[in-house]
């Protein structure tokens, strides 16, 4: 079985292969109803109590960067349409890339610190119940 970091690898090199809109939607509906069954829940409240590994976190950081570039450069990212979110995400890749990364790596002791937080609190959260 393939660990994460093997599986994160392999997404890299495929650069994320596009999926059409229809199986899009066709996973979105899936999700939710999987989001709905007991065992999913479950598996999502263990999941609260667990820091995440430096991988996840990486990512993790690497995502509140991008989102950061496109509050600033895309004010209204969230009202384009699919073509253009492509566009701009083409663009940020290319032209903020390496703004992006030594973010992630600035933000990186701020995301251990909320992700610590975080599972302080589902602690509490479990103890109180």
């Amino acid at each position: 079985m393939k660990n994460f970091l093997e599986f994160y690898s392999d997404l890299n090199e495929k650069k994320f292969r596009a999926v059409s809109k229809s199986a899009r939607r066709k996973q979105a509906i899936r999700m939710a109803r999987l989001a709905k069954t007991s065992s999913f829940k479950l598996k999502v409240a263990k999941s609260k109590l667990k820091v995440l590994p430096p991988e996840k976190l990486k990512i993790k950081a690497h995502k509140a960067a991008k989102q950061k570039i496109v509050n600033k450069y895309f004010p209204n990212y969230d009202k384009l349409d699919m073509q253009g979110k492509v566009r701009a995400d083409q663009i940020i890749a290319s032209k903020y890339g390496n703004a992006i990364a030594k973010i992630a790596q600035k933000i990186m002791p701020k995301m251990k610190a909320l992700e610590m937080e975080k599972v302080k609190k589902a602690k509490e959260a479990k103890t109180d119940a």
